[in-house]
């Protein structure tokens, strides 16, 4: 009987790697062929975290360490940089690759996804990357502006909405303050450039 409810608690545990720069759906296929080469196979590969039944040895892990270096990928081992890593990932996913942004403050967001009181999580943040959590969002909604409007399927308006914006000069204000350009000289400089490459 213990024998047996051994085999099983063995069959269920998994093991969690967290993975720093792992930010495209390039990344995530390249680790899981760095997986498989190792003879770990069925992963499931999140953004920054990879899940597998079972355990790696020192070997492997070594090995798996080495070969993430070289695609410019590094496998994480203390503690904060983990942390750090969840939360940059938790806010690409969440403004990059989600359809809509989560109705809840982003503080409650991150703290209810990662299990953490907030502000715990934004001294951490702040003490390694010396910017805030806020700050980190605002650079990825600005980025994300500028994929919109090259885009060109939304209004500003409609982006503005999309992104939470409480208005349109909110927007524009933030964007200014960012790329030292207002979204529509923004638009004008991309299109006049992808029309010039056009003409050659």
């Amino acid at each position: 009987m213990a024998h047996g409810l051994l085999i099983l608690i063995n069959l269920i545990s998994t093991m969690k790697l967290y993975i720093k720069y792992m930010v495209s759906l390039r990344c995530k296929l390249l680790v899981k062929q760095e997986l498989h080469k190792l003879g770990v196979d069925h992963p499931i590969v999140e953004l920054g975290m990879v899940e597998f039944p079972g355990k790696i040895n020192t070997g492997q892990r070594k090995l798996l360490k080495e070969s993430l270096k070289k695609s410019g990928l590094i496998l994480l081992d203390d503690k904060k940089s983990i942390i750090i890593e969840k939360i940059k990932n938790i806010i690409i996913e969440m403004i990059h690759y989600s359809e809509e942004l989560p109705k809840v403050n982003y503080s409650e967001y991150i703290s209810d996804k990662l299990g953490y009181d907030y502000t715990y999580l934004a001294n951490v943040f702040s003490e390694v990357k010396g910017m805030t959590i806020q700050q980190f969002i605002i650079i990825h909604k600005i980025e994300r502006v500028k994929e919109l409007l090259i885009y060109d399927e939304l209004s500003l308006t409609e982006i503005s909405y999309k992104l939470h914006y409480s208005s349109v000069a909110h927007l524009s204000n933030q964007f200014k303050k960012i790329t030292g350009l207002t979204p529509t000289f923004y638009k004008q400089l991309k299109n006049k450039r992808k029309k010039n490459l056009e003409d050659f």
